[in-house]
């Protein structure tokens, strides 16, 4: 039975959006990057690991998922990552006191539809005050009936989507490890729609 606090397990999202991390690397060292809903945190150490300045963060009512970032961290000798509280949704000091980020990470994100528009408001806020930033996203087709395209309108954000074999993640095994079960994984890079309404 998964605990309710889902952040302290590798899912399947998190392992292929660390694959396109991995295959963005030449472009990672020095960047800013912060990931959202972090958990176990594997796309964010990829990151932080390829030279990028990370700041994990997931809900600040999540303590075992914080702790889980913190435990990532710490095995994979990077002590200097911050970890944060944020909670998807809530202007909080910690929200509105991060640095410049050019680089948002989010796997999985996209499970609840009750917190997809948290969510977005969340990233429209971060890519206001970084316009040329960009959310790098992978999420599990669920329900068909679940979409995010009308909150991409509402937020005036639109989302390109990233081919898997673009980057090598179309694979049954990826990363050394078999993907448990069926999945359909899709991912999309979501940044400021333009003002000529595009």
């Amino acid at each position: 039975v998964l605990d309710s606090q889902y952040g302290t397990y590798v899912w399947p999202c998190a392992v292929v959006l660390a694959q396109y991390v991995w295959a963005q690397r030449r472009n990672l060292p020095g960047r800013r990057v912060l990931e959202i809903g972090a958990g176990v945190s594997l796309p964010g150490v990829v990151a932080a690991r390829c030279g990028a300045q990370v700041v994990l963060s997931d809900g600040e009512e999540l303590p075992r998922c914080l702790r889980s970032c913190r435990r990532s961290c710490r095995m994979n000798r990077l002590p200097q990552v911050p970890v944060l509280g944020l909670t998807w949704g809530r202007l909080a000091p910690q929200l509105l006191a991060l640095d410049p980020i050019d680089i948002i990470l989010g796997s999985d994100v996209f499970f609840d539809p009750k917190d997809f528009e948290d969510i977005l408001t969340t990233i429209y806020f971060l890519l206001e005050k970084n316009p040329r930033a960009q959310f790098w996203t992978t999420y599990q087709v669920r329900s068909a009936d679940w979409s995010i395209e009308a909150l991409l309108c509402k937020w005036k954000l639109k989302s390109i989507r990233v081919p898997l074999c673009s980057f090598g993640a179309d694979k049954e095994h990826l990363a050394s490890s078999s993907l448990p079960g069926r999945h359909t994984i899709e991912m999309m890079i979501i940044s400021p729609a333009q003002s000529d309404g595009t």
